[in-house]
């Protein structure tokens, strides 16, 4: 059985301003929940990590971590 892309993750690259499609998909996974974000909805994530993020209190969790 074929799978369609919504069935699976992306791929993205992240920039300060925007991400970049890589691999199709639907959602991305949260870094740090692990909740899958949908792409029209991803708000939050870090250029420096490659990582997205469900909220920005879980962006903000993550940033905490390397004080």
């Amino acid at each position: 059985m074929l799978m369609s892309s919504s069935d699976q993750a992306a791929t993205l690259v992240y920039g300060p301003n925007a991400f970049r499609v890589v691999r199709p998909g639907h959602f991305v996974p949260c870094a740090v929940s692990g909740i899958p974000v949908p792409l029209e909805e991803l708000r939050y994530w870090s250029v420096d990590r490659q990582e997205a993020y469900a909220s920005a209190e879980l962006s903000t969790q993550r940033a905490l971590e390397d004080l």
